[in-house]
Order: C-alpha cells, then sequence, then structure tokens
C-alpha cells in the first residue's frame, strides 16, 4: 500500500463545508435541547450518486472546568452515569442550555452550581467535537485558578447530581489514573493533558 504524502506547507486546519441534504426525519425530539435526527446527504459534484443517511444529535454544546488549587490539587466528582452504568470520576462541567450563552460564563456557573467554588484566574485550554460523526456537542475546556468558596445561591442540586461525591485529587495522581485506564472520562483526561502540554499545570508546575 502506497501511503500519500503530506502537502508540503500546508498546515493542519479543520475547514468548513456542509453537504446538501436532501430531507430531514426526526426520530426524538421534545422540549429539552437535544434531539436525534437522520439527514440524507449527498457528496458535492457527484449527481449520479445515491443519498445515504447519517444519524445527527443535535447538542447545545458544554464547558467544562479544570479547577486546580494552589496545591495542585483537581476539584473532582464522582457521579452515576446510566447509559454506561459507572459512576465517573469528572470535573464540574455544564450544557450551553440558556441559549445563545458564552462559553466561560457556562463554565463559572457550573463551578458554583457543582463545586461552590469562584475562580480569579480563567485559561481556555481547548475546544473539541466530542464525537463529530454523530453529535454536533462542541466541549470548551476551561482552566480554573484561584479558587475561593462561593455560595450556591438557591441553587439544588437533582438526580444524579444529587448523589454526586466531591473531592481533590493531586494533580499527578489523577493523571497518572487517567493514563493508565483507572478514569475514563474523556473531558476529564483531554483537560488534564491540555493543562499539562501547555505547561499551565500539572508536575512542576506552581500554582502560586
Amino acid at each position: 500500500m502506497t501511503i500519500p504524502s503530506a502537502t508540503p506547507g500546508r498546515l493542519p486546519t479543520d475547514e468548513h463545508e456542509s453537504w446538501p441534504v436532501d430531507d430531514t426525519t426526526d426520530l426524538h425530539r421534545d422540549d429539552w435541547v437535544m434531539a436525534l435526527r437522520s439527514d440524507r446527504i449527498r457528496r458535492p459534484g457527484h449527481p449520479g450518486e445515491e443519498p445515504f443517511a447519517r444519524l445527527v444529535l443535535e447538542h447545545p454544546g458544554a464547558s467544562i472546568v479544570l479547577a486546580v488549587d494552589e496545591q495542585e490539587r483537581v476539584f473532582c466528582l464522582r457521579q452515576y452515569r446510566h447509559p454506561v452504568r459507572r459512576r465517573l470520576v469528572e470535573l464540574p462541567a455544564g450544557l450551553l442550555d440558556q441559549g445563545d450563552e458564552d462559553p466561560l460564563e457556562v463554565a463559572k456557573r457550573e463551578l458554583v452550581e457543582e463545586a461552590a467554588l469562584e475562580a480569579g484566574e480563567w485559561t481556555h485550554l481547548a475546544s473539541t467535537y466530542s464525537s463529530p460523526g454523530i453529535i454536533a456537542e462542541v466541549q470548551h475546556f476551561y482552566l480554573a485558578r484561584d479558587l475561593r468558596s462561593a455560595d450556591r445561591g438557591d441553587f439544588e442540586l437533582q438526580h444524579e447530581e444529587a448523589d454526586m461525591e466531591t473531592f481533590w485529587a493531586p494533580y499527578d495522581e489523577l493523571l497518572a489514573a487517567a493514563l493508565d485506564g483507572r478514569v475514563q472520562d474523556a473531558p476529564l483526561v483531554l483537560a488534564l493533558l491540555a493543562a499539562q502540554a501547555r505547561g499551565l499545570a500539572g508536575p512542576g508546575v506552581s500554582g502560586e
């Protein structure tokens, strides 16, 4: 097999593109922000080909918060997730479900609601598509530092959130657990690796 050569001088960059949609069928849609539909699409420039179906899970996006204190500890949640039948170690996170929301403002809101914390320093780490073959979700990752206690006000945790545990984990220990598979939540792993790769958190980094 011949491996195609890369185009010289071309940087790896995602590009906007939209293929023609012949028709769309809603498979599930209610008053929540997510919906499942089936689109029949065509390849551009191939008029003789039959359209083919692709499932699309509509999603407003989410913000994920890697909150790290002055001791290089990460604020974590342990929460039950029914689809995978596991209680996962996760980070504070939430949907952009209030309309055209700023992802940073959502991150700040979720840190207060889920962790009862505020941060004086925020850094955007990355934004990624979680599984673009089926879902339109964009996940926005933020590093939060200069942490202090915050009042949740009248916000009440419900359903799985009402049963979740919270704890602090040393960054290096949490990273080791991610790398050897003891924790497997994708946003947690991505946030840890992004912060470490940028030299903003992790072993050898001072939070002061």
